[in-house]
């Protein structure tokens, strides 16, 4: 299997690449290939998922002020990246570096970079760089916190272009409404892809139970594991994160799913599906002496596939990497449908 290689060239006019999702839904409202930059005081900040936003009282030309509402990145997501709900506060001065809302462009922006007075930097969308140092502790087990880091979520994305795909996914991904993506209604996408989101992920290894649970930070989603030589219900009964039972061949945790519920994201951010008829088997194993967990894997999915596909990747080990803990918001959510064009 070959790791799947980072596709993405980043400047900070336009990310040409980046999943056309964003995570939560589409950038299509905003001039991405225009950059401004906007300096007020914060009146309002909400740190939510599956987006954070703040209001800015910004000075206009002719010398009056204005509200500026900056649309950042999701607190699940933002969280890793170093921007946690304690960064801002209301009163702080800041400079915001982002993108224009096409439709009214002086009242709404996508924010990318925020500084505060003080000169500290903070980030505000997926592809932002981090402000945390790079990681020198190992992990002796794959139980503990990991973080899929965002080259690895974008190359995913990538890869699911090339997928080969029925006609039924063809026509699905063809009619696909990031207005009407399920993850608007709180709804997270489904594995392999949500596997792959740049959030924190900790892995509890429950050998009394036999079991493993894997909690991921993006839209209250918890993955378990059974290690007790269980078989997989009927087919009758479906889950949205499927059934999943493993074993472990030496370190390695062997995961195979099946019994998932129909899903608009079952595949991808990008419209690609997943039927019932979906069955994924997945590894992890410890790699680079503990400091990453090599994750990969085969999904097949007869609806939506013409094959079966494989895919791997790497996620970094962060053992002090905290949750958001922010469950997914529906009136967040909906905040921002009304702006696409």
């Amino acid at each position: 299997m070959n790791r799947i290689a980072a596709v993405v060239l980043f400047s900070a006019i336009a990310l040409t690449f980046v999943p056309r999702t964003y995570a939560h839904h589409s950038a299509a409202a905003f001039d991405t290939q225009k950059e401004v930059r906007a300096t007020g005081t914060v009146t309002e900040f909400a740190f939510r998922n599956p987006h954070v936003y703040l209001v800015l009282q910004v000075k206009k030309p002719d010398g009056s002020t204005g509200r500026l509402e900056v649309e950042a990145g999701a607190a699940s997501v933002l969280n890793p990246l170093g921007f946690t709900k304690t960064s801002l506060a209301v009163g702080d001065m800041v400079t915001v570096v982002g993108n224009p809302a096409r439709a009214k462009p002086d009242a709404l922006m996508l924010g990318k970079d925020l500084y505060k007075q003080d000169g500290a930097y903070y980030p505000l969308f997926i592809a932002s760089r981090s402000v945390y140092a790079a990681n020198t502790a190992a992990a002796t087990s794959i139980a503990g916190t990991w973080f899929p880091p965002f080259s690895e979520f974008n190359a995913f994305g990538a890869a699911v272009r090339s997928w080969p795909v029925t006609d039924a996914g063809k026509a699905a991904m063809a009619s696909f409404d990031p207005k009407a993506t399920a993850q608007k209604d709180c709804i997270p996408v489904g594995e392999p892809n949500l596997m792959f989101y740049p959030v924190a992920d900790t892995i509890t290894v429950q050998r009394d139970q036999q079991r493993v649970v894997m909690n991921i930070d993006w839209m209250d989603s918890q993955r378990v594991i059974y290690l007790d030589g269980r078989k997989h219900p009927p087919a009758s009964q479906t889950f949205l994160h499927g059934h999943s039972v493993g074993h472990w061949e030496g370190d390695t945790l062997v995961v195979e799913t099946t019994n998932f519920k129909d899903h608009p994201l079952g595949l991808s951010t990008s419209g690609l599906p997943g039927s019932t008829k979906k069955r994924v088997v997945e590894r992890f194993r410890l790699a680079e002496g503990g400091k990453a967990l090599a994750y990969s894997g085969v999904v097949e999915d007869p609806v939506y596939l013409t094959r079966p596909v494989e895919w791997s990747g790497q996620w970094q080990y962060r053992p002090n990497m905290p949750h958001s803990n922010e469950k997914c918001d529906l009136t967040v959510a909906h905040k921002y449908l009304g702006d696409f064009k």
